[in-house]
C-alpha cells in the first residue's frame, strides 16, 4: 500500500510565501508619500498602457506591484464594490479601510486554500480633510494588513528604498520636494530615473470632489529631468 504524500502545513506556508516573494521581487517598486497638500504614488513603470496606480474612487486610489494580471483583477473589484456602495448608500459611505479590509479577506483565503498565491502587494490611499485624516493601507500577498503613516513601500528592493525614503521625507513637503524625494528613493544611488521610467499620481485635497490626478510626463520631467530615453514597452510591471 502507497503511503499518502504529506507536506507539513508549516512547511506548505513557507513555500508558498517563498513562492510570492520571488515573484513580487521580481517586479519594480512603488512609494507612497504624504505630502503638503494629499498623498503621491510613483511607481517605477516603463509601460504606456498597463497601470500600476488607479482611481478608485472619489478619494480613494489602487496600487499594486507584482504579477499585473492578478493585482489588475483585484482593481475592478474595488471600483465594482465601491461604485455598488456608493450608489446603494452614499458616497461618503466608501472607505479605504473597507476595501482594505475585503482585499486583506481575498489575499489571505488564497493564499491559505489555494495551490498558488496571489503573487501582488496593494495599498489601497486615501485622502482625508486634513493630513492627520490620510490613509495607506498596505495589503501584503497573505492578506497581512498594515496601516502605515507617512510613507508605504511595495515591491522589489523594498527595504532599501524604504530606508532612503523615510531619510528624508517630510510631512510638510510641497509636491514638487515630495517628487523629488520619492524618485531618488527609488532611483536609489546607482540609477537615474526620467519621466519615461516612471507613473505618476496624487490625491489632492485641492482637486475638489475627485482627487485622483495622473501628472504627465512633462511636469513629472520638469521635476525630476528630461525624458531623452527609448519609447516604454509593455513589458515589467
Amino acid at each position: 500500500m502507497n503511503m499518502p504524500f504529506y507536506v507539513a502545513p508549516e512547511q506548505m506556508m513557507k513555500d508558498r510565501a517563498d513562492y510570492a516573494r520571488k515573484g513580487i521581487a521580481r517586479g519594480r517598486a512603488l512609494v507612497a508619500v504624504q505630502y503638503l497638500d494629499g498623498i503621491l504614488l510613483v511607481a517605477e513603470n516603463t509601460s504606456n498602457t498597463l497601470r500600476k496606480i488607479s482611481e478608485i474612487y472619489d478619494r480613494i486610489a489602487f496600487a499594486g506591484v507584482g504579477k499585473y494580471n492578478e493585482f489588475d483583477q483585484l482593481r475592478r473589484f474595488g471600483v465594482r464594490n465601491a461604485d455598488v456602495k456608493g450608489y446603494a448608500y452614499s458616497r461618503d459611505d466608501v472607505e479605504a479601510r473597507g476595501l482594505a479590509n475585503d482585499y486583506a479577506q481575498i489575499l489571505g483565503q488564497t493564499f491559505t486554500h489555494e495551490l498558488k498565491p496571489l503573487e501582488v502587494e496593494i495599498l489601497v490611499a486615501e485622502v482625508g480633510v486634513t493630513q492627520a485624516d490620510d490613509q495607506l493601507f498596505h495589503i501584503l500577498y497573505d492578506g497581512t494588513l498594515v496601516d502605515e503613516r507617512g510613507t508605504s513601500v511595495l515591491g522589489g528592493d523594498a527595504d532599501a528604498i524604504a530606508g532612503r525614503l523615510t531619510s528624508t521625507w517630510s510631512a510638510g513637503d510641497e509636491l514638487q520636494t515630495a517628487l523629488s524625494k520619492a524618485v531618488a528613493a527609488l532611483a536609489g544611488p546607482e540609477r537615474t530615473l526620467s519621466a519615461d521610467d516612471l507613473e505618476v499620481a496624487v490625491l489632492s485635497r485641492s482637486n475638489g470632489r475627485r482627487c485622483f490626478q495622473r501628472l504627465e510626463d512633462a511636469m513629472v520631467a520638469s521635476i525630476v529631468g528630461g525624458t531623452n530615453v527609448p519609447p516604454k514597452s509593455a513589458q515589467g510591471q
